[in-house]
């Protein structure tokens, strides 16, 4: 030996370091972003309060503007059921409010502490729900928007 040190080079225990401490990181972000709960959308109040169909025409007017004004926010929208989806085994339910001049809806999906409250709607029936707009997406194919509802509860029926 030539005056050689034996072991890691300073550098790399760094880099070894560095990179130790940025996988620590990642998996505390992930777990984080996994196990979030949000809050009961029935115990939020809403941003903005506002009709299905005026909602809709917010939308196709100017879709990027109403996904910066809606999207990410509480919003109670109130209308006509026009289609009722349940899923598989009743672990979901979707709930439409549709134009039916242009076939645009909206769509809202419920939570599941609300799944029993969903289940009592009929077609027809007026009501006010509550949820966490997703955003609209205009289809080219279709000519129409959808507008999409995440964690949604009853706010109120109005038979």
């Amino acid at each position: 030996m030539t005056g050689q040190k034996k072991g890691m080079k300073p550098w790399l225990k760094k880099l070894l370091i560095t990179g130790l401490i940025l996988l620590i990181a990642g998996a505390v972000a992930i777990w984080y972003i996994f196990t979030e709960k949000f809050a009961d959308t029935s115990d939020r109040k809403a941003a903005y309060t506002v009709s299905a169909m005026d909602l809709l025409k917010e939308f196709q007017q100017n879709d990027t503007l109403a996904n910066k004004k809606y999207a990410d926010q509480i919003v109670t929208v109130s209308g006509r059921v026009t289609e009722i989806e349940a899923a598989a085994a009743d672990t979901t339910m979707n709930i439409r409010m549709t134009d039916t001049t242009t076939q645009s809806y909206v769509i809202f999906a419920f939570q599941q502490q609300h799944l029993n409250e969903a289940k009592q709607l009929k077609v027809g029936d007026s009501v006010s729900i509550k949820g966490s707009c997703s955003g609209g997406i205009y289809s080219d194919i279709l000519e129409t928007i959808h507008v999409d509802f995440k964690r949604s509860a009853v706010d109120k029926v109005n038979k």
